[in-house]
């Protein structure tokens, strides 16, 4: 048993912080410790989603945990040697965790407890509040948390934007039978990474959330769909779900309400159209992953031919707080359909990239110029794209769009699942709108002809505009097969595929018609 004197110490096992060394510092602590003959006890929490401080060390103290980062392994014996254990000064010292700016002004809702707790221990979680919703679902009635959910406007957080209430509602009217629950954790678009954070920093509200899904619809089994990049949160979610089948928070009578639930977790096979919700389900079911043509939607017909919920992450991760909390409290934070909050993730060229969560309604300017305080290289920002591989490339100009479902799509843009990806000056907007061609081809399920062959042409095309040849001829072609990906394409895949496209020609025109001088 661990001594009661023991120092408290956090190093996240997170993925990103290990990528940068997080568990050689981790090791290298817990060295020095044992030759001091110094008790500690060290946590492997989650990233708090300041990437450019990780490994962050966060040390626990009579004022609240204080932080030191970035750290490396080299760093950890003078730490000791300040006595950094007792909130001594360092060079790292970045003070207390809380009052660090990015940090600071933040409205963290679904990330919570990302960073603060102990990622797979269920005492801790309860200690923040976890169980708190799942308890009070279990005690309403389906229709009563539908209406909860229905009231507190969230929407999908996995870019669609759809209610989700009434998404749950349409699979609680379906006659009763086998019903599913699938949370889409196949985060592909470049520049996310709030899914992959959400799993290893707090796998246990994404359980909570599909539990409770399932007793709002009546459906008694779940999925959990990980894309094969993420070997980290597939594993931490599967120690979870054992944890909780061990506590009985999982099986035939959870928390001895006779409710019954279970979930299983299931690894992609590296294809980006299985994040698209039928495709996601022929790939569960050990079929190639393909789009199918709606209706029915899966709501009616889904996973095997039964009524399944698909949710992303984030929006099942919503879901404990605001059964928690209320409807209300929830929807107070947003703007007009846009309520509560939402996970901004920053990368690209820029200084301080990482995890934001505020309420819908901040500037994109607010979140590139203070969160993320501009680019790493130094260069002048000229563009970001939003909302993924095919979301829009934002010109400077507009930087004051507020973020949210409608304002972004009157812009010309889409939040997506709000990733923003920085590109500073020198970036080639040609080889841009190229790549996104080039990207909807490699990734294209085949199924549909325009998005198939389309794809394959706008490459083609842009190639021919990129050296020069007929160049205003070929920008007129390029738009008409824009316009056949996005109103003949069977899904988002095809349809989306041209945003990226013509952005980069409305706002950046010179970068293709100067193609024809060089």
């Amino acid at each position: 048993m661990m001594d009661q004197s023991a120092i408290t110490l956090y190093v996240p096992g997170d993925s990103a912080a290990c990528s940068v060394g997080a568990d050689e510092v981790a090791q290298r602590i817990s060295e020095i410790a044992q030759s001091k003959n110094i008790h500690i006890k060290l946590i492997r929490n989650g990233t708090r989603g300041m990437f450019w401080l990780e490994p962050l060390v966060e040390v626990q103290t009579g004022q609240g945990r204080l932080a030191y980062g970035p750290v490396t392994p080299d760093d950890v014996e003078s730490l000791f040697e300040v006595d950094f254990l007792h909130g001594k000064l360092h060079e790292l010292a970045l003070g207390l965790t809380n009052e660090i700016p990015y940090f600071a002004r933040q409205q963290r809702l679904t990330f919570a407890r990302c960073g603060i707790t102990d990622p797979l221990c269920l005492v801790d979680y309860e200690n923040h509040g976890g169980l708190v919703g799942l308890r009070k679902a279990l005690a309403d009635t389906p229709e009563q948390i539908v209406e909860t959910v229905t009231q507190s406007g969230l929407r999908g957080r996995g870019g669609a934007g759809f209610p989700t209430g009434i998404k749950w509602k349409t699979a609680l009217e379906q006659p009763a039978g086998q019903k599913y629950i699938c949370a889409n954790a196949d985060e592909g678009d470049s520049g996310t990474f709030a899914d992959r954070i959400l799993m290893e920093g707090d796998p246990f509200c994404l359980l909570e959330g599909m539990v409770i899904a399932g007793r709002a619809v009546g459906a008694s089994i779940g999925y959990i769909y990980v894309r094969s990049e993420y070997p980290d949160a597939a594993q931490t979610m599967r120690r979870a779900v054992d944890i909780w089948r061990a506590a009985k928070l999982l099986g035939d009578d959870i928390d001895g309400s006779g409710q019954a639930f279970e979930i299983h977790v299931r690894m992609g096979a590296g294809s980006y159209i299985c994040g698209e919700d039928t495709s996601m389900l022929e790939s569960i079911e050990g079929k190639r992953g393909q789009v199918k043509v709606k209706p029915p939607i899966p709501a009616i017909d889904g996973l095997f031919g039964q009524p399944t919920i698909i949710n992303n992450v984030l929006s099942l991760a919503s879901i404990p707080i605001i059964l928690a909390k209320g409807a209300d409290f929830y929807r107070d934070f947003g703007q007009g359909r846009s309520r509560g909050t939402q996970a901004f993730q920053l990368g690209g060229d820029i200084a301080c990239g990482g995890l934001v969560e505020t309420a819908f309604g901040i500037t994109m300017r607010e979140l590139i110029e203070d969160f993320g305080q501009g680019s790493r290289s130094g260069k002048a920002i000229r563009t970001v794209q939003a909302g993924g591989p095919l979301g829009a490339y934002v010109p400077v100009s507009d930087f004051d769009m507020q973020m949210d479902y409608e304002k972004m799509t009157e812009a010309g843009a889409m939040l997506g699942h709000g990733g923003l990806v920085v590109f500073s000056e020198g970036v080639n907007m040609a080889a841009q709108a190229r790549f996104a061609m080039q990207f909807c081809e490699i990734e294209s399920c085949g199924k549909c002809t325009p998005c198939r062959i389309g794809s394959v042409r706008g490459k083609e095309t842009l190639d021919k505009i990129m050296v020069g040849e007929n160049v205003e001829q070929n920008l007129e072609l390029l738009d008409e097969i824009c316009e056949l990906l996005t109103k003949g394409s069977l899904c988002a895949m095809g349809g989306l595929t041209p945003m990226p496209v013509q952005s980069a020609i409305q706002h950046f025109r010179e970068d293709f018609a100067q193609q024809a001088k060089e």
